[in-house]
């Protein structure tokens, strides 16, 4: 099948690994330090292509998934694997879509699957392949940053669009080492930054979580569903 390179705008991404990492009891390690600069890109990529398509299409169920654009990574960027039909994107985001603080920014064990609607891949998914285009270019994380903040405030790139949003039901992602895997299945909305508080989110008893990512002007909602997307039962409300 033809490789087709995605070429979507200029910028950066949101921290998934971070956003769900901070609902986890950390390890008893030293996380500061164990990641502190990146590893060589291979260390990154999934050598079996097809495992990186169905892990990336297992972010959202079959019904959403199947007709889905599939992206992977590759030596070059972010690559369409599998045409799409109906608007969707699906793709295994690495540990620099992590926020700028994350323990986990470098880890190359980090895979997060996620399925993007068609909102979120004109206004989300090009801070995502800008950033890891960065990435492949050598480019420090300071510098990172700094040219993502750039190309928002130049306008390059878009804010979210109302009811950008993402599916994130895999059993099989790692979401960095203090989440130690896939978190819980979960939705999460994207909007230009705003306060958590006038959603009612992050008190006691909501089940609403943000992640605030004032570096990309970001806001992210995270709300916990029931099941994984294969229809399984997700943890039960204690373990949230």
């Amino acid at each position: 099948m033809e490789r087709k390179r995605v070429r979507t705008g200029a910028v950066s991404s949101i921290a998934v690994v971070a956003m769900l990492a901070a609902a986890w009891p950390a390890p008893a390690q030293n996380a500061k330090t164990a990641y502190p600069a990146m590893a060589p890109l291979e260390q990154y990529l999934m050598p079996d292509r097809n495992e990186e398509i169905n892990l990336a299409r297992s972010a959202a169920p079959d019904s959403i998934s199947g007709a889905a654009e599939v992206l992977v990574l590759g030596k070059a960027g972010y690559e369409t694997a599998v045409p799409g039909k109906n608007g969707f994107v699906c793709l295994v985001e690495r540990s620099w879509t992590a926020g700028i603080n994350d323990p986990d920014f470098w880890n190359p064990k980090t895979r997060g699957p996620l399925c993007l609607n068609p909102a979120a891949v004109r206004t989300y998914l090009p801070r995502t392949i800008k950033k890891t285009e960065l990435v492949i270019a050598g480019r420090t994380k300071a510098q990172i940053f700094e040219a993502v903040a750039a190309a928002i405030d130049k306008k390059e790139l878009p804010a979210p669009e109302p009811g950008a949003m993402s599916y994130m039901l895999s059993k099989q992602g790692y979401l960095g080492d203090q989440a130690g895997g896939p978190w819980l299945p979960h939705l999460m909305f994207f909007t230009p930054e705003t306060d958590s508080k006038a959603w009612g989110a992050d008190l006691p008893g909501s089940p609403i979580i943000t992640f605030q990512n004032p570096e990309e002007r970001l806001t992210v909602f995270l709300i916990p569903v029931r099941r994984w997307s294969d229809g399984t039962p997700g943890p039960p409300p204690a373990a949230q």
